[in-house]
């Protein structure tokens, strides 16, 4: 029996929607997901691939009263402690990296009428992150500090996973790094042992489709831009 992808199934359609349908989403309903829905989606998010199938993720999940006690902490911690995050944020963002970057937000900012120059608008658009755009669920994903930056590798591949999950069952998502940079607080409020380290975490519940920010989608380069052939010859790319 052949186990070969069969070309004329509807698989490779079906994730090319999720893959072409999903995007961040910045402004959540108040309604909370049922419980089943999110089990499916954590079901479905762990037959992620890891190195020797270590499976490092673990992953914390806000819910009702939980996730308004994270929010309100979170923002209470914001007054006064810095950030610090398990893994370094980025150095600098330099060449086509700075021009995505700067896109996307001049894409975010437009949306909600953050004009340029407005740096008080653009603090409260930051702080946004923080107060978990309104979502009902937060989920934290760590790794264990021993599997170093394949596990948090691995996490990473788990949270693709996680949002395509949540795609697939009509929920939306925003993967935050800007929580990351509050891990020690993470830790703290979830009392996770220190041997944990926080890779991400994804505000998440349904799309509130009617407002602005939630409007606006990015752009991907054409994977020719990412990709060097190598056929023996002169590397072509």
């Amino acid at each position: 029996m052949s186990t070969t992808a069969d070309p004329s199934s509807d698989l490779p359609g079906a994730l090319h929607r999720l893959l072409a349908e999903r995007w961040t989403c910045r402004q959540f309903l108040p309604e909370p997901v049922p419980r089943r829905t999110i089990e499916r989606v954590l079901e479905l998010a762990q037959r992620t691939p890891s190195w020797c199938n270590t499976q490092p993720w673990q992953v914390e999940i806000t819910e009702g009263a939980g996730t308004e006690l994270l929010r309100t902490r979170l923002l209470e911690h914001l007054r006064d402690n810095p950030g610090e995050p398990d893994f370094p944020f980025p150095v600098r963002y330099t060449g086509v990296y700075q021009e995505r970057r700067r896109e996307c937000g001049k894409q975010l900012y437009t949306s909600v009428g953050v004009e340029r120059g407005d740096h008080e608008g653009a603090a409260r658009q930051m702080l946004r992150n923080f107060e978990l755009f309104d979502a009902p669920h937060v989920a934290v994903i760590t790794t264990d500090a021993a599997l170093g930056v394949y596990g948090a590798v691995d996490c990473g591949l788990y949270l693709g996973t996680f949002l395509l999950a949540a795609q697939s069952l009509g929920l939306a998502a925003a993967p935050q790094a800007a929580l990351a940079g509050y891990s020690g607080f993470l830790r703290d409020h979830f009392g996770l042992p220190d041997t944990r380290r926080v890779v991400v975490g994804i505000s998440f519940g349904f799309p509130d489709l009617t407002h602005p920010v939630n409007g606006f989608r990015t752009a991907r380069a054409d994977s020719a831009d990412a990709v060097t052939w190598h056929s023996g010859k002169s590397p072509v790319r």
